[in-house]
C-alpha cells in the first residue's frame, strides 16, 4: 500500500468514525487503526494534501482540530470499502431501492456510486456486495437524503 495514500485514507476513516465529527492532530498519532505510530511530518503532509483537496477543513488553528467536508465523507466511504476487503465474513450487503422519479438525480447518483464501489447488480434496483460496508452505505444514503426509499440489508442467507 502506498504510505502517503494509506495515511490519508486512515485520516479520513478516523474522522468519519469520530464521535464529535472532528479530531485533534495529536489524536492521529495514537490512532488504534494504525499498526504503528505515524511520524508527525508524514501526518502533516497527509493533512495538508487532504485540506488542499477539499476533503477536510481546519476547525481550530490553535488546537489543530480537523473535520470532514461532504467531499471528504464520500472519499471516506471509498476508503472504508477498500479497508473492508479482508476475508469475507459470510454476509452479503444488499441495497434495495425505489427512489421516485422526482429524485431521479439522487437515484442515478446512488446507482453510479454502487457501481463505482464494486457492487453487483442483481436486478435494476437491487445491488449487492460481500464487502463489510453497511454503516458507510447507510451514511452515504442519509447524506444524499434518500433514506426513505432505500433499504440496506445484511444477510448470510442469500440464494438464487
Amino acid at each position: 500500500m502506498n504510505v502517503k495514500k494509506g495515511i490519508s485514507d486512515l485520516v479520513l476513516l478516523t474522522l468519519e468514525k469520530s464521535i464529535d465529527g472532528y479530531v485533534i492532530f495529536e489524536d492521529f498519532i495514537y490512532n488504534p487503526l494504525l499498526e504503528r505510530p505515524v511520524k508527525k511530518s508524514a501526518l502533516s503532509q497527509a493533512l495538508k494534501r487532504l485540506r488542499e483537496g477539499g476533503l477536510i477543513e481546519l476547525l481550530s488553528d490553535e488546537k489543530l482540530a480537523y473535520r470532514l467536508t461532504d467531499k471528504g465523507k464520500e472519499k471516506a466511504v471509498l476508503a472504508s470499502l477498500k479497508f473492508s476487503e479482508k476475508e469475507w465474513d459470510g454476509k452479503w450487503r444488499l441495497v434495495i431501492f425505489d427512489v421516485p422519479e422526482k429524485r431521479r438525480q439522487a437515484r442515478d447518483l446512488l446507482r453510479s456510486k454502487l457501481k463505482q464501489w464494486g457492487f453487483i447488480i442483481f436486478q435494476q434496483s437491487v445491488w449487492g456486495t460481500k464487502k463489510n460496508c453497511t454503516k458507510a452505505i447507510r451514511d452515504f444514503i442519509k447524506s444524499v437524503g434518500i433514506e426513505d426509499w432505500v433499504m440496506v440489508v445484511e444477510s448470510d442467507n442469500i440464494g438464487r
